[in-house]
């Protein structure tokens, strides 16, 4: 995978919307929010700003991650939405596709994370410094070359579903940051947000968003 920032091209999926709430099926290879540089302007919030001028962040996915991803279209709905992502109450499934056969087949990791100052942006393991990061893992097809795995992180850190793969022994296949020999070989990150579920802003009725993983 090249340095050059390309983002895709085309309309963004539109999963729900109403008066406080707007979901969208992110593509891989587009940032949720512009980068540092005029090169890198273009992103999912400045594309969504276009048609809802009220959008607000409340959460990201990487770059290279696919998947349903929650924007909130009042102050309101910012903060309780920020505040079930802060303090868990949101969950979250992912798809991946992991280097090797993963076993057992289910399992966790509980693994401390921090940034890994030197080669920032990535992310490491450290049982001195790192904070929490918890992630729950089931293996739903597996051969001797890879493994689909369900995702679910209990905690939201930066990289953690890559970092946690790659502490495993198991990649992410086409992760250009942890698994760069697999990056040339494949046309995207094999990660996708596939169900987030939380807390409706005004009802509090619980609801959830899908969106099939395109891999």
């Amino acid at each position: 995978m090249s340095d050059v920032y390309s983002p895709p091209e085309g309309e963004i999926p539109i999963l729900h919307e109403d008066s406080d709430l707007l979901v969208v099926d992110k593509p891989a290879g587009l940032l949720s929010v512009p980068g540092k540089g005029p090169e890198l302007a273009d992103c999912l919030i400045a594309r969504l700003e276009r048609a809802f001028p009220t959008v607000r962040l409340v959460h990201r996915l990487d770059r290279d991650t696919s998947g349903v991803m929650v924007f909130a279209l009042t102050a309101h709905a910012q903060r309780h939405l920020g505040q079930q992502f802060e303090t868990r109450k949101t969950r979250k499934t992912y798809i991946a596709r992991v280097a090797g056969r993963l076993e057992p087949k289910t399992g966790s990791v509980d693994l401390p994370l921090i940034v890994d100052w030197p080669n920032r942006p990535l992310q490491k393991v450290c049982h001195e410094t790192g904070k929490p990061a918890l992630t729950e893992y089931k293996v739903t097809k597996a051969s001797d070359a890879e493994s689909r795995v369900r995702l679910h992180p209990l905690t939201g850190r930066s990289h953690q579903l890559r970092v946690h793969m790659l502490a495993l022994g198991h990649p992410i296949i086409g992760d250009p940051l942890y698994a760069p020999e697999t990056a040339a070989e494949y046309p995207r990150m094999m990660l996708h947000a596939e169900e987030l579920r939380l807390h409706h802003p005004e009802s509090g009725i619980g609801v959830k968003f899908r969106a099939k993983a395109p891999f």
